[in-house]
């Protein structure tokens, strides 16, 4: 009889059975746990039965979960829906470069990806799937990204393109996404982080909801464990390795291994990023860790440093080729060198002890190949962008006093440090043209050397030997009339 009572309410429309379990605590499908309440003898039997697994809230609602709903997590709080710590998206095409797998780097490639946040993945489709049914695909293969214990920021340094945030997976595999409008991106910037965040904090805890039969201990979440998901007691009958799978681990020793590999994973992580990144030579610089050098160096800022007007280094040179080079053959047109020239430059950046009589700089080429290499790479030439064609107009000017009057006030117009070194540097060219007839330089010469290496266009938007030409004439006419330019005479 009582079998025939039960058999009529599971055929009677619009009745719930007692209690309804989410399909993940079954193992089974629903009948199994309807043949068994048909063998019961009473409704205590039936509710002795069902004691091995519990709900914690009482007032949960009873309704069953819609199988149509494919993104429904099956691990939420509670065992009912969707958790509410959980984010979708629906899909959208971003760009997508993975760079990073496994802490190996790849080659970075941008491609178009259709993207879907589905619970706690991240799903890379190829197309939509609309598209796919109207190309007559039989489905899309999706790339799953697991977002648990990932770290998600924005970057900037990955790529030249805008709008780039990088997600970095607790496995070593490292992503970029991208997108034109910083609005959308965003968006997804938003929601992949806060999946991250809820997925961190159930990891490092357990599902709230489920708890162990005859006991008020919770069940951690971790899906390595054998037989999860089978959690009915058949199952647990069929499968005796489960419960012993249970006790070798207790769940309090279980819980703090999960919180505690999560941690190792996050400074695991940040420290891989840390190396891997290096800080920008700017971003050095304004901590400390890096001091301006002298090659390289802007010359206002060199000089306030050295507390000169005139850079140590350049007087140095100057002073050695004066004292054992002013008749060496084709000085500063010969070159030094290179390696040598290098290794001069480093000990120069280093700010170490530097004695030009060494016998490593014996070569007095090496001396003003670094010479010419300091005032090359200047970050403004001697002669500044600003003036460059002031220069070049007043080099067009006929009358040869006209000419001298403009080009010795544009010098006096320059700042101190540019118009000291200026003057300093020409008053030994013309101790070198002084030796013309043992070095064989001549005014022609040496403006070839010095033209391009003093001043140059700050954009080289016209003729690059038109500018040339007028780099060499400006320097030989400064160079023949140095002595009025400067007022060298007065000395």
């Amino acid at each position: 009889m009582a079998g025939m009572r039960i058999t009529d309410v599971q055929s009677t429309p619009g009745k719930q059975p007692p209690l309804i379990l989410p399909p993940q605590l079954i193992g089974g499908s629903l009948g199994a746990v309807q043949m068994r309440i048909k063998s019961s003898q009473s409704s205590g039997d039936r509710l002795s039965q069902s004691k091995s697994m519990v709900l914690a809230d009482s007032d949960l609602s009873q309704k069953p979960i819609s199988r149509h709903r494919r993104n429904q997590s099956q691990h939420s709080a509670g065992g009912v829906g969707v958790s509410q710590s959980s984010v979708e998206l629906k899909g959208e095409y971003l760009n997508k470069a993975k760079i990073s797998e496994g802490g190996k780097k790849l080659r970075k490639n941008w491609t178009s990806t259709w993207v879907v946040l589905d619970g706690d993945r991240l799903l890379f489709y190829k197309e939509s799937k609309q598209e796919a049914l109207a190309n007559l695909k039989p489905g899309c293969k999706a790339d799953s990204v697991d977002l648990c214990g990932a770290v998600v920021e924005w970057t900037s340094e990955k790529s030249s393109r805008k709008n780039v945030l990088q997600i970095t997976t607790n496995l070593g595999g490292e992503y970029l996404l991208q997108a034109d409008n910083y609005s959308t991106i965003s968006k997804w910037y938003d929601a992949i982080t806060k999946t991250v965040n809820s997925s961190s904090r159930r990891d490092g805890g357990v599902v709230p909801g489920l708890r162990r039969s005859n006991s008020t201990e919770y069940l951690p979440r971790h899906s390595s464990l054998p037989g999860y998901g089978a959690a009915s007691p058949s199952s647990k009958q069929r499968n005796p390795g489960y419960r012993r799978s249970l006790n070798m681990f207790p769940s309090s020793k279980l819980k703090h291994s999960v919180s505690d590999s999560a941690d190792k994973s996050g400074v695991k992580n940040r420290l891989k990023k840390f190396i891997i990144r290096r800080p920008s030579m700017k971003t050095l610089q304004e901590k400390g860790i890096i001091k301006d050098r002298v090659f390289g160096c802007h010359l206002l800022t060199l000089c306030e440093r050295e507390g000169t007007t005139v850079p140590k280094f350049v007087k140095l040179c100057l002073e050695n080729v004066e004292k054992r080079g002013l008749e060496a053959d084709g000085i500063y047109r010969v070159s030094g060198n290179l390696s040598t020239i290098q290794r001069l430059r480093f000990i120069v950046d280093q700010e170490e002890e530097l004695n030009l009589d060494s016998s490593q700089w014996e070569d007095v080429h090496v001396v003003t190949g670094a010479l010419k290499m300091f005032f090359r790479e200047l970050p403004e030439p001697l002669f500044p962008f600003r003036f460059f064609e002031l220069f070049v107009a007043a080099i067009k000017i006929k009358d040869s006093k006209e000419k001298v009057h403009a080009m010795k006030k544009l010098v006096h117009q320059l700042p101190k440090p540019n118009r000291d070194t200026i003057r300093h540097l020409f008053t030994h060219l013309q101790k070198v043209l002084a030796s013309a007839t043992k070095n064989l330089m001549s005014t022609q010469g040496i403006s070839i050397v010095f033209g391009p290496t003093l001043m140059w266009p700050e954009l080289d938007s016209g003729n690059m030997a038109v500018n040339m030409v007028y780099q060499n004439q400006i320097v030989e006419f400064i160079l023949i009339e140095s002595r009025e330019i400067f007022d060298l005479n007065e000395d």
